[in-house]
């Protein structure tokens, strides 16, 4: 694998930022690592951040590149600070970036499939959001989509003291319709939409959360695949979760 740290400057924000980029390299004579890679453009796994983290946080505490070599995936990391990948009230088009510019960079810096089939997003806690939220806005975009441990209910979430600053910054205390993940699903009843597959530690406290939008998503038709084993909201449950998400993950059968 080649892992690089991409540097631009992003039209949507107006200032530079940062993707931390895992690219398959098929090899034989590495020792202990398994790696393989299709003949064309290899597939792409869009793969987010949480609150506290940043676009270096996948590398930093799981084994992505382990992981993505023995897939021949390619992973995208990004960086979008406390966003919840939201055109920000008060900040930043975060939205506008993920979903719209930074597709493009990706195409035009990397040799990556960009057929639907072959595109995947997913994210942890605040990035199970935004994985989510892109699944269901573009759906036409993705295979399929994951959430781990994700922030899935925004109705819920700005109720909570302790987000009141966070919140009244980014959503102006009001997720907008198209902002929450349960009226998405709910505008796209018996629609095609991505494979989803949604995880949470049966100790964490975005459980019920979780739940609630794996129940709304089977009722609009979606494929759901849930997956609630013991653990909190901790990076040993998600290195364990995201192997088994990329196992997961549609296959292509023949090159591009």
């Amino acid at each position: 694998m080649a892992t690089l740290t991409c540097d631009f400057f992003s039209e949507a924000l107006e200032v530079g930022t940062s993707v931390s980029v895992v690219l398959p390299q098929p090899t034989r004579a590495q020792i202990g690592v398994s790696s393989s890679g299709p003949l064309g453009p290899p597939p792409v796994l869009y793969l987010l951040h949480g609150l506290s983290d940043d676009h270096t946080a996948w590398t930093r505490y799981t084994s992505i590149e382990r992981y993505a070599a023995a897939a021949g995936l390619a992973v995208v990391m990004p960086a979008v600070g406390r966003s919840f990948y939201a055109d920000e009230r008060h900040g930043h088009p975060y939205w506008t970036y993920v979903s719209e510019e930074l597709p493009e960079v990706v195409r035009t810096f990397f040799r990556v499939s960009d057929r639907p089939e072959d595109t995947f997003v997913a994210g942890l806690s605040m990035g199970g959001y935004g994985a989510m939220r892109l699944a269901l806005t573009h759906p036409e975009r993705y295979a399929a989509a994951a959430s781990l441990s994700g922030a899935l209910d925004l109705a819920e979430l700005v109720r909570k003291p302790e987000r009141r600053e966070l919140f009244a910054r980014v959503f102006d205390g009001h997720p907008a319709p198209e902002e929450d993940l349960l009226e998405l699903l709910g505008r796209r009843r018996g629609e095609r939409l991505p494979a989803l597959h949604v995880s949470c530690g049966t100790g964490d406290a975005l459980l019920d959360g979780t739940q609630r939008f794996a129940a709304a998503a089977l009722e609009a038709g979606a494929d759901v695949t849930t997956d609630y084993r013991p653990g909190d909201h901790e990076w040993g449950l998600w290195d364990a979760v995201v192997r088994d998400v990329i196992d997961w993950l549609p296959r292509r059968t023949s090159p591009a």
